[in-house]
């Protein structure tokens, strides 16, 4: 534009040539609002929905990891328990050998009770077993550690798709960025729900 201004007030310059134009930009629509929402949310849902799959299945995958640590410990400790029963049942029947003389039968039995204690070629023996069980347990304490932070997480992502579902229905940037925050709060707490890299 290129004429003479002859006045100004708040909202408008006129210049000689009788033109006219607004120094204030006219407010988006609640429709063109809610469209550019859309346009952004589409994209942020995916990624959530994405993520909150991808806790979920690593959540149920140490669910049952805990449960069948669970298992096999009590397994491998009741396999012990019979190991330490028929020890001490070879243990009298020894006593029985010695007192009656029988130097083949002490030898088989002496041998019996040593394997019952440990035998680390077939990995049954009691000193075996008991350290099967107890490396078990510590892997089931480990796993639940991840528990709480895969949980928290996957309630955040949660409520950050509601919140980003409201910000459509509300037209609110407000709401869509807070969705946002949530969001990525959540994924901070799944990255330290898989990978426990903030030891507490």
């Amino acid at each position: 534009m290129t004429g003479k201004v002859k006045f100004k007030d708040k909202y408008h310059i006129v210049v000689d040539r009788g033109l006219t134009m607004s120094e204030e930009k006219k407010p988006l629509s609640r429709s063109e609002r809610e469209a550019r929402i859309k346009d952004k949310a589409g994209w942020v849902i995916t990624v959530l929905a994405a993520l909150l799959a991808v806790n979920t299945y690593v959540s149920s995958s140490i669910s049952s990891k805990v449960l069948n640590n669970t298992i096999k410990a009590n397994d491998t400790y009741s396999f012990y328990q019979s190991k330490s029963i028929k020890q001490s049942l070879a243990e009298y029947a020894l006593e029985d050998a010695v007192a009656s003389g029988k130097t083949e039968r002490v030898a088989q039995l002496t041998a019996k009770i040593s394997s019952y204690e440990s035998d680390p070629k077939s990995g049954e023996g009691k000193k075996e077993l008991l350290a099967k069980a107890q490396q078990l347990e510590d892997d089931r304490d480990e796993a639940k550690t991840h528990g709480p932070w895969l949980t928290f997480s996957g309630t955040g992502f949660q409520l950050a798709i509601v919140l980003l579902t409201a910000s459509i229905l509300a037209v609110s940037t407000g709401l869509f960025w807070g969705s946002i925050a949530v969001g990525l709060f959540s994924a901070f707490l799944m990255s330290q729900g898989i990978w426990m890299w903030i030891i507490l």
